[in-house]
């Protein structure tokens, strides 16, 4: 798994049908219940599709991708791109100003320098060289689209996730307070660090299982003494299938789960708690490295900004 977010065993399991399909390299599942086996399944491949449209659209690596032709830019110059890029890439400008640069899908090569229009659906640059590589939030993107065509579909009790690091769970199954989560240890994914029940909510997983692939864009310094980090965020309303108005960027809580997380691996635990206490609702975990933890073993800190009114079936950690 990508991440370190686990789906628990729970009462209702046997009722829950299991989709997976590889895109983004990593694996999609979609867990949902539904009667109709078969309807399920074609809701399940039409969300798939969905992730397949948007990883041309969005990937680094092909050339004619809006992102691509974003990357191709010089000095002056502009693209149209599709209304997905541009959400990403407003979302991408946004949790960049949120976390002072800790978040910057450039790479520190110029976020600032993009001139975004999203009525028109244009990107234009002021300067040449900026690199947009939207890893750090697009399977986040994906699964919130996934989960609103799932809506669409009428499979309200789902739960969407892309390796397991970026995790969209809709309502639960009957007789369930929320889908059961774990979130472990990167280092030993068999060492249960706290369990989750959660609904309408998104979460994100960063971790350094698989080496220093996390680098501060403010420094090019790849993270240390940060061994995972964790956030969630309830999922409004308004991000729900229907509820969009008809313009402004598209509210994706599991976009921004996903790249706040990025940030938690690099900011301060004081940082933290203060984004945290500014935005009501969003949680955050960061497991400490066992040199920057008193009790001489990798612990885990729990951050959360008081909501304003509690989420429907929003989880609170249980640490083991």
């Amino acid at each position: 798994m990508d991440g370190t977010l686990e789906l628990g065993e729970s009462r209702g399991g046997r009722d829950v049908r299991r989709f997976t399909h590889e895109a983004m390299a990593t694996v999609f599942e979609v867990h949902a219940v539904h009667p109709d086996a078969r309807y399920a399944a074609q809701a399940a491949q039409a969300a798939f599709e969905l992730a397949d449209r948007l990883e041309g659209e969005l990937s680094r690596f092909r050339a004619n991708s809006d992102i691509g032709r974003v990357n191709a830019l010089s000095a002056g110059g502009s693209t149209s791109v599709s209304p997905s890029a541009m959400d990403c890439l407003v979302i991408a400008r946004h949790v960049f100003d949120l976390t002072g640069g800790a978040f910057d899908v450039s790479i520190g090569t110029g976020l600032a320098s993009l001139e975004l229009d999203a009525d028109n659906f244009m990107v234009g640059t002021t300067r040449s060289g900026v690199r947009i590589d939207l890893g750090g939030i697009g399977k986040g993107y994906a699964v919130d689209l996934m989960a609103e065509l799932l809506e669409e579909w009428g499979l309200d009790l789902a739960l969407v996730h892309g390796g397991f690091s970026s995790l969209l769970a809709l309502e639960a199954p009957a007789g369930l307070d929320g889908w059961p989560l774990t979130l472990s240890d990167p280092a030993d994914p068999s060492r249960v660090l706290a369990r989750l029940s959660v609904s309408q909510t998104a979460l994100g997983a960063s971790g350094l299982r698989k080496g220093d692939h996390i680098v501060d864009p403010r420094s090019g310094e790849p993270v240390r003494r940060r061994r995972g980090a964790w956030a969630a965020l309830p999922r409004p309303v308004e991000a729900r299938a229907g509820a969009r108005a008809d313009q402004g960027p598209r509210i994706a809580p599991a976009a921004v789960a996903d790249a706040l997380t990025t940030a938690f691996m690099l900011l301060d635990p004081g940082e933290i708690e203060a984004l945290c206490d500014r935005n009501p609702g969003l949680e955050a975990w960061i497991l400490l490295d066992p040199a920057d933890s008193r009790h001489g073993e990798a612990s885990l800190l729990h951050f959360s900004g008081t909501p304003q009114a509690p989420p429907p079936a929003a989880g609170r950690p249980q640490p083991e």
